[in-house]
């Protein structure tokens, strides 16, 4: 039985019971206890059932529970419910199977941002909870998730999600790979995003009085601007990434149709892994497969076509063809 949280209300309701000397809790009692402390935190549904309490005096006296020591005691007819060792409390027990599996997940996640600036406090944090609640007998090594922590700038990202989350101006010193010589900007920095393991700096830029995109690993230098932080009144970076790939959003361009053949030895690669949120079947054989997407054209997406170029044939627009093909020759 999973610990989710309509559960551990009921379970925290009947512990209540089972811990009260004072009263005889009849399985009607423990119903409404259930249902009363259910309805202070939702609305009232048709309630707990008799069946699900039973399930529950279950779980809480199982090993995978509480090993909770509920007795059962007659009165005429009739049976009441309580703890035999009145001290007893599921809140002063360790933790559960399932809820120690939900934790060690949850440390999975976290054991993500090890090693990242901003976010030291993390390893501090999964060393105590190992300890304190006797995880580390089951460290294995389930998942692994790609960082690259000797990424160049990596040392500025406390400093620009710090900028971000207290609104202060930048001023940003940056040379990009095509820049001859490093160039001052200054930011009012809005978001962090990682694409293909790096991390790029969205921001206003008041040079061109528009939104920047800088990758964090160009930066040269850092420091707090004079000048105001400017609010973010115009872009949604819960969609402004919806019509592209990757970070590169070019200016005053809209999504176009592109139509895509790609061979059936390439399809099942692409079928599992898609483009595009945007992608769709529009023609199916035994040869190949035709997908249509619609995107903003940028440099990201031309270098994944490029990299899929054997097996793949741009049907249109006709100007996306011409640049792979020129990118080839």
């Amino acid at each position: 039985m999973a610990t989710n949280k309509h559960a551990t209300i009921r379970y925290q309701a009947l512990d209540r019971c089972f811990r009260n000397p004072g009263r005889k809790y009849f399985i009607e009692d423990l119903i409404e206890a259930c249902n009363d402390a259910l309805a202070d935190y939702y609305f009232k549904g048709d309630g707990i059932k008799r069946r699900q309490i039973f399930d529950d005096l279950n779980f809480m006296e199982s090993e995978r529970g509480y090993c909770a020591p509920i007795e059962r005691l007659k009165d005429g007819k009739r049976v009441y419910y309580r703890y035999s060792d009145l001290k007893f409390s599921i809140n002063s027990q360790p933790l559960n199977e399932s809820e120690a599996n939900q934790l060690k997940e949850t440390l999975l996640l976290l054991a993500r941002f090890k090693g990242m600036p901003q976010f030291e406090w993390i390893d501090e944090m999964l060393i105590r909870l190992e300890s304190a609640f006797k995880l580390k007998g089951h460290d294995i090594k389930a998942v692994d998730f790609e960082q690259n922590l000797d990424l160049t700038g990596l040392p500025y990202f406390s400093d620009l999600f710090n900028a971000i989350i207290y609104k202060k101006s930048l001023n940003i010193i940056y040379k990009g790979f095509k820049q001859k010589e490093e160039v001052k900007y200054t930011i009012s920095p809005y978001f962090l995003k990682q694409y293909n393991n790096r991390w790029f700096l969205f921001g206003f830029n008041t040079a061109i009085n528009n939104i920047s995109n800088l990758a964090i690993d160009r930066i040269i230098k850092i420091n707090e601007a004079n000048s105001k932080f400017i609010e973010n009144s115009d872009f949604d970076f819960s969609e402004y990434f919806d019509d592209i790939i990757g970070v590169t959003l070019p200016v005053n361009e809209s999504p176009q149709k592109i139509r895509i053949k790609i061979k059936k030895d390439l399809w099942p690669y692409i079928e599992t892994k898609p483009l595009h949120m945007s992608q769709k079947i529009k023609e199916r054989n035994d040869d190949y497969v035709i997908i249509e997407l619609k995107l903003i054209i940028n440099f990201e997406l031309i270098s994944l076509l490029f990299s899929h170029a054997d097996g793949l044939t741009i049907l249109e627009p006709a100007s996306l063809a011409e640049t792979i093909k020129n990118k080839a020759k």
